[in-house]
C-alpha cells in the first residue's frame, strides 16, 4: 500500500471517529480507557505528531498531555513569530521545508502566515553589506546605511521566500484537529516516564498559586512520544536512564521598539535575529553553547547598571550594534530585573547550536521528538515523519515522484 492510499484510508477511518475527550481541569473524572500512543507535549511539534498519527493510523487510541494549557504557555511557542526560511539548510532538507511552508499556508487555518523577506548581514564583514539596508526604508531606524561603501552589496543575501507566523496558533490548531480527529487531550498534566508508559500528575492551582498534585495515574501505552522540547532529553535521562546526545539553552528575547509595518523584513546581522512583532521587534539572540546542568537564568550588567538581560545577551547585543545602532539607544528594552525580557528553553539537538529537528528512539516504544534553532522551518515535517514511521507507511509527501 503506497503512503498515499494509506493516508486516504486513514482520513476515510477518522471521519468515522468520534471526537475525542478533553480533559483541562481536575474536577473532571478520569479514567484510563487504555491507550496505544502517549504524546507527551502540547507544543507545536507535538500536537502535529498527534494530528498525523490520527490521519495515518487512526486505529490507534491517542492520548496528548501537556503540564499547561494550550498552546503550551512556556518554551517558545508562544514568545515569538516563527520565521521559515530555508537559506541556510541544506539542499537535501529544501524539499520538506518547502512542504512546511505550504503546510503553515493551508492545512492550519488563521496563523497570521505572512510572506516577508529575509535580509541576511554576512557573518563577517556586517557593517559592509549594510548598506543594501537602504532599499529597506522601513529599516532607516535600525541601521545607518551612509557610513558603508554600497560596492560591497555582494556580502548580503535575501530570501525573497521567507515568511513570519504564530507558532502557538499551528499548535493550537493541530491539537483542535487531533481532538475532532477522535484524540483525547489532558491539560495541567506533569508526565514523568516509567517503563511502558508515563506516570502522570494532574495539577491544580490553590488560592495562594500553589501547584499542588491532585491525583495520581499510571498510564500505559506501546508507544510514547517525547515532545517536552528543551526537558525531552533530560526526561528520558533521569526517569530510563538512557544516554542522549542533545542539550539545551536559555534563550532571552528583548524587544527593540522601532517602528515596524507589514512590509518591514526580518533581519539577521551577526546571528542575531529581528522578527518584526506587534510594531516593533523580537531580539532572538544566537545560541552559542549548551547551558550547563543546573543552570539558573541570572541578568547581566550595562555601564555597570543591573539589567535584565544576561551577559551572553548583553554580549551579542553590543557586538552588534555597529551595524545596528538602534541597539544602543532607549528603543532597546533591557529590563530591571530577568523576569522583565521573556525567555525560553530551547532544545539543541545533536548537542549544538546546528543541529536540526530530529526524533529518534530512545529505547523500547520511546521516541525523542526535538525541534531546536530550526523548529520554524522543519518541525512539522520532523514530526510528520515520526508519526508515518509509527503507522508504517513508506514513502513521504516532500519525496520526489
Amino acid at each position: 500500500m503506497t503512503q498515499g492510499d494509506t493516508r486516504a484510508q486513514g482520513e476515510t477511518q477518522a471521519k468515522q471517529q468520534t471526537p475525542g475527550r478533553v480533559w483541562a481541569h481536575v474536577g473532571q473524572a478520569f479514567t484510563d480507557p487504555g491507550y496505544d500512543v502517549l504524546v507527551l507535549g502540547a507544543g507545536r511539534m507535538g500536537t502535529a505528531c498527534a494530528l498525523y498519527l490520527r490521519q495515518l493510523a487512526p486505529h490507534l487510541k491517542l492520548l496528548l498531555l501537556d503540564e499547561g494549557g494550550l498552546p503550551n504557555e512556556e518554551g517558545a511557542t508562544i514568545l515569538a513569530p516563527g520565521v521559515w526560511s530555508a537559506l541556510d539548510l541544506p539542499p537535501q532538507r529544501q524539499p520538506e521545508a518547502r512542504w512546511v511552508r505550504a503546510q503553515l499556508e493551508t492545512a492550519f487555518g488563521d496563523v497570521s502566515f505572512q510572506a516577508r523577506p529575509l535580509l541576511h548581514l554576512g557573518d563577517e564583514g556586517e557593517e559592509d553589506a549594510a548598506a543594501l539596508l537602504a532599499l529597506w526604508p522601513e529599516l532607516e531606524g535600525v541601521a545607518d546605511p551612509a557610513e558603508l561603501p554600497r560596492a560591497r552589496l555582494p556580502r548580503a543575501r535575501v530570501d525573497t521566500e521567507a515568511a513570519t507566523f504564530r507558532p502557538g496558533a499551528v499548535a493550537l490548531a493541530a491539537a483542535q484537529q487531533a481532538i475532532r480527529l477522535g484524540a483525547d487531550l489532558m491539560l495541567n498534566a506533569r508526565a514523568r516516564l516509567v517503563p511502558g508508559g508515563a506516570c502522570v500528575e494532574r495539577l491544580t492551582v490553590t488560592n495562594t498559586h500553589e501547584v499542588v498534585t491532585h491525583e495520581t495515574h499510571t498510564l500505559r501505552a506501546g508507544l510514547v512520544v517525547v515532545a517536552m522540547g528543551a526537558n525531552g532529553p533530560h526526561a528520558a535521562e533521569h526517569d530510563l536512564g538512557v544516554h542522549t546526545t542533545h542539550a539545551r539553552a536559555y534563550r532571552q528575547l528583548p524587544r527593540l521598539n522601532v517602528p515596524t509595518s507589514g512590509a518591514t523584513p526580518t533581519l539577521r546581522a551577526r546571528g542575531l535575529t529581528l522578527r518584526p512583532q506587534n510594531g516593533g521587534f523580537t531580539l532572538v539572540p544566537p545560541i552559542h553553547h549548551r547551558d550547563p546542568h543546573g543552570y539558573v537564568p541570572g541578568g547581566g550588567h550595562l555601564t555597570g547598571v543591573p539589567t535584565g538581560l544576561r551577559r551572553e545577551t548583553l554580549e551579542d547585543l553590543v557586538a552588534a550594534m555597529p551595524a545596528l545602532p538602534a541597539l544602543g539607544t532607549e528603543a532597546l528594552e533591557s529590563g530591571r530585573s530577568i523576569s522583565d525580557i521573556p525567555g525560553a528553553w530551547l532544545a539543541l539537538p545533536g548537542g549544538g547550536a546546528d543541529g536540526l529537528p530530529l526524533h529518534e528512539q530512545v529505547t523500547g516504544g520511546v521516541y525523542l521528538l526535538l525541534g531546536g534553532p530550526q523548529a520554524d522551518t522543519l518541525g512539522l515535517s520532523v514530526a510528520y515523519d515520526l508519526a508515518a514511521t509509527l503507522a508504517g507507511v513508506t514513502g513521504r509527501p516532500w519525496d520526489k515522484a
